[in-house]
Parts: structure tokens; sequence; C-alpha cells
């Protein structure tokens, strides 16, 4: 029969075996990787704070400058045609978008020929174009740095692993490989988090910004067709 002090023994090798459990937490995982793996871990992070900083200030600045009224081109049309230019640009002014501003600058040169005409505005459209699309560079460069820093904390982490193990006198130990693990796990699934944070966050707002294109050369065309009919 088994005596209820073998019970109690096992149930106490139980009780010890489930005290070992551990859990860990994000901080203790980054700290795990030593210094370098931190200081890897602290560049990505920067990278991730910009790329959502540039990713809502164009989402910001691309919204504003989509907003245009919907009679805009119609009052535009109707001052043209009665010859109110002064008013036109006025108008133009007032709403002060990128679609406002070809606009206007095609307005300027009312008088002259319709190729002239259509290259200011085509012009004034780059300028435009380009404020649009400021700093979106920046978001598909940390899209394709990140992981590739990533990268580097993988090898340097493994570098770290073998260096250990080199001097470890040929005896295995997971104690001593653990920082240089961590320093290549962590700083892997922190570059592959930025770059995949950064790469969306491009597309949607390249996509965001040819939406605003297309409406500015949609009116510009309306514009130019205006002129171009017969009086």
């Amino acid at each position: 029969m088994i005596s209820l002090s073998t019970i109690q023994d096992e149930v106490a090798v139980l009780t010890e075996g489930e005290s070992v459990e551990k859990t860990l937490s994000i901080i203790e995982l980054i700290t795990s990787g030593g210094t370098s793996g931190m200081v890897i871990i602290f560049i990505l992070f920067l990278l991730l704070i910009v790329a959502i900083y540039i990713y809502f200030e164009r989402i910001f600045a691309i919204k504003a400058a989509s907003k245009v009224d919907s009679n805009f081109m119609n009052q535009i049309k109707d001052h043209v045609s009665n010859g109110k230019i002064d008013s036109a640009q006025m108008l133009c002014a007032q709403q002060n978008s990128p679609v406002s501003r070809l606009i206007a600058k095609g307005i300027t040169r009312i008088g002259k020929p319709l190729e002239d005409i259509n290259t200011a505005i085509e012009n004034a459209g780059r300028l435009e174009i380009y404020n649009l699309e400021k700093n979106v560079s920046v978001l598909a460069t940390i899209s394709g740095v990140g992981p590739m820093i990533g990268f580097l904390g993988t090898v340097i982490g493994m570098i770290i692993s073998i260096f250990e193990l080199a001097n470890a006198g040929g005896t295995i130990q997971m104690d001593v490989l653990a920082s240089g693990l961590y320093t290549a796990m962590t700083t892997t699934v922190g570059g592959l988090i930025v770059g995949i944070v950064a790469y969306v966050a491009f597309n949607h707002v390249v996509g965001r910004t040819n939406k605003v294109v297309y409406q500015m050369e949609a009116n510009s065309i309306e514009f130019l067709d205006h002129l171009n009919e017969p009086i």
C-alpha cells in the first residue's frame, strides 16, 4: 500500500514544480537581450514613432486638401463666363485648397493661348503634388530599414551566443546562450513590426494622395474644357 507520507511527498514535488513556472513580460524580454539588444530595440522604437507621426500628419493634411465645395466649379464657370475674373480669383483664395490654387493659376492666364494655361496649371500641379507627398518617402525608407535593423540585431545576437559558447569550456548551458538568443529574437520581431506598420501606412497615404491628385486633374480638365467652349 502507498503510505500517506509518500503521497504527501508527491504533492510537495508537484507544488514545487508549479511554483517554478514563470511568465515573461515584454519589458523583461527586451532587457534580457543585453545592451546591444536594448540599443537596437530603442532605435526601432524611434523609427516606429516617426512612422506613426508622419502617417497621421499626412492623413490630416491630405484630408484638409481634399475638401472642395461641391458648387465650387459651377461658381468659377459662372464668374468666368460673365467676365468676373476678380470674383473668381477671390473665390479661389477663399477655398485655399490644391484644386482652388490650380484654378487660380489658370485664371491668371486667361486671355493667353489654351496651351499656355494648361502648362501653367500643370506646373502648379507638380508643386501641389510635391507638398502632398512631403515626407512620404520617409515611410517607405522606414518600411525597408526596420526589418534590416532587426536582422542586424539577429546577427549580433547569434555572434554573442557563439562567443559565449566558445568560451564556455565545451559545456553547453542554455543560460549562457540566453542573452544572445533573446537579442536575436526580440530585434527580429521588433524590426518586422516596424516594417509592417510603416509599409501599411505608406500604402494608405499613397492611396489617399492619389485620390486628391485625381480630384485636381478632374477639376483642371473641367476648367480647361469650359475655356475651350465656343462663346
